[in-house]
Parts: structure tokens; C-alpha cells; sequence
């Protein structure tokens, strides 16, 4: 009886992992299906996108910055209605069946918004898929208490383009637009050229702009000291404008988006009796605008 007991309840327990198992939802792009796309490849942003099937898309971008950085977002067409646990684990492709599962970490989905990683979680989900595995997320569903979720990033044809998002985030600026933002430029005393160090700078912004069709909107305040006569200094201020207005339009910004301004030697933010705040109050503040963030 002991033994028709235990084989009753191995079969009874076998059967009732089968039904939990059978409850467990998994979404995955089959090797048919499975893409990787370079959306975006600028010196601006790099972003690599994997449709998921049924699910939504995997998406891994970088921007540029002062710092190398990655975030990955599972972008799902039916958005968590409740913030749930997640387990990521790095599970190896059917066709290698003698490779174990190894977990990455424990994350968490917000509630109503997209499944976010950042950080070096991001740069492992790479790193699995370019050894040929497969990052798999697992949550509880919200709406079914008793089902869990599956989503399976295919690392098929996943090499090449994951090429292609190296190189791209190699290129990538070493600075943001909250960097070139809001510029404070300098002179030399009567030139109307900003000095060395500042036209390093000003070559920043140049090529920022070239690459962002966002601008909307620079703003150029220049500024003197006050050796000069209140007239001359005003004139010295115009010109310094023009000639950056003129710079900026010649990058291709159409000439409504740019507003000049001389102020003279209004608005010092130094004392003009000392060489050091006189070199502080020539200047010119550079803001830029734009339409999206």
C-alpha cells in the first residue's frame, strides 16, 4: 500500500506541475522571426530594437554623454496594470540543451509603464546575447494570479547588428545636450574672436547642432568690460553678435531661430577694477532651446 501510495502521489504531484506549467505564458521571436534593427545611428543616439511577437519590443539605447551608457527597455504592447517582481535569467537556446540557466538579477516592473534596465543589468543582457543566449524575463501576470509570463530575447542574427550599436556608441559625443546647454564663452580684450579655449567649446556646440534637428532656438548675449566709452562698447558687443550669428546660420539654422543681443558693458557679473573680473565680464551666454527632450 506504502508503494501504491507514493507512486499515486509522484503521479498526482507530476500531474499538478504539469497543469501549473501549462498556466505559464512565454513569448519569444522564433529563429523565423527573429530581428535586431538599427533604428537610430547618430553621434547623437544609438538605438537597437528586437520585436517581440505578440508581446511588444526589446529596445537598447545609449545617448550621447560624458559617460559610456546603455538602457533597455521591454516596451509591451499591454503595459503592467500592477508593479511586479521580475526574474532575469540568462537561459540557453533549445539547440544547446546540455547548457544550464544562469540567473542575471532580480528587477522590478512599475506599474503602467515599460520593464526598465539600466546600468550594468543592461550591458549583461547584452553580453548573454552576444554568447548566443537567451535573456529571458519571468513575472506573475497581474490579471491571473496563477499564470507567470515569459519573455525570451532571441539572440538569433543578433551579431551583426549588435556590431553596428558598438560602433555607433563609439561614436557617440562625449557630451549631452544638458552639457551645451546654457555656455558662457570668453574674449580677448577688443577682438571680436572668441579666445583658444572657448572656440574649442563653441566647435562643441557646432556639431551638436549639426546633428540635432531639434534646435529650435539659440539665444547669444554678449558682453564687455568697461575700459571702453559706453558707445564703444556697445559697438565691440554688436559686432561679437553678428559674427556669431552668422556662425550659427551658417551651420543651417534657419535665421528666425537665432536671437543676438549686445549689451555693452551692462551687466557686469565680475568688478571691472580688477584684469580677472574685467576677463569674466567679457562674455558671451550661449542658451539653446529645443522641441524635444
Amino acid at each position: 500500500m506504502k508503494k501504491l501510495f507514493a507512486t499515486g502521489l509522484t503521479f498526482t504531484l507530476t500531474t499538478i506541475a504539469s497543469s501549473v506549467q501549462a498556466m505559464d505564458v512565454q513569448y519569444a521571436a522564433s529563429p523565423q522571426q527573429s530581428q535586431w534593427q538599427m533604428i537610430t545611428n547618430t553621434p547623437l543616439e544609438c538605438r537597437l530594437v528586437h520585436p517581440i511577437p505578440n508581446y511588444g519590443e526589446a529596445v537598447f539605447s545609449s545617448r550621447a554623454s560624458k559617460k559610456i551608457n546603455l538602457d533597455f527597455e521591454l516596451k509591451m504592447k499591454r503595459p503592467m496594470g500592477e508593479t511586479r517582481d521580475v526574474s532575469l535569467v540568462s537561459m540557453p537556446p533549445a539547440w544547446r540543451p546540455g547548457e544550464g540557466a544562469d540567473r542575471i538579477s532580480n528587477i522590478q516592473f512599475f506599474q503602467q509603464f515599460d520593464g526598465y534596465v539600466g546600468g550594468q543589468t543592461a550591458w549583461s543582457i547584452l553580453s548573454e546575447l552576444e554568447k548566443g543566449r537567451y535573456p529571458t524575463f519571468s513575472y506573475q501576470e497581474w490579471q491571473r494570479r496563477d499564470q507567470r509570463v515569459e519573455v525570451a530575447l532571441s539572440s538569433v542574427l543578433f551579431q551583426s547588428s549588435y556590431n553596428v550599436f558598438s560602433d555607433c556608441i563609439a561614436n557617440l559625443l562625449p557630451y549631452s545636450f544638458e552639457d551645451i546647454a546654457f555656455t558662457i564663452l570668453h574674449y580677448d580684450r577688443t577682438s571680436v574672436e572668441l579666445n583658444k579655449r572657448s572656440l574649442k567649446r563653441l566647435a562643441q556646440i557646432a556639431e551638436y547642432i549639426k546633428h540635432n534637428q531639434d534646435i529650435d532656438l539659440v539665444l547669444v548675449s554678449t558682453y564687455t568690460d568697461s575700459d571702453d566709452s559706453k558707445s564703444a562698447s556697445q559697438s565691440l558687443s554688436e559686432r561679437r553678435a553678428e559674427v556669431l550669428q552668422d556662425y550659427f546660420e551658417s551651420l543651417g539654422l534657419p535665421e528666425d531661430r537665432i536671437q543676438v543681443q549686445g549689451y555693452g558693458k551692462r551687466r557686469p557679473i565680475a568688478d571691472n577694477a580688477s584684469p580677472i573680473g574685467k576677463d569674466k565680464n567679457r562674455r558671451v551666454v550661449i542658451s539653446l532651446g529645443r522641441t524635444q527632450i
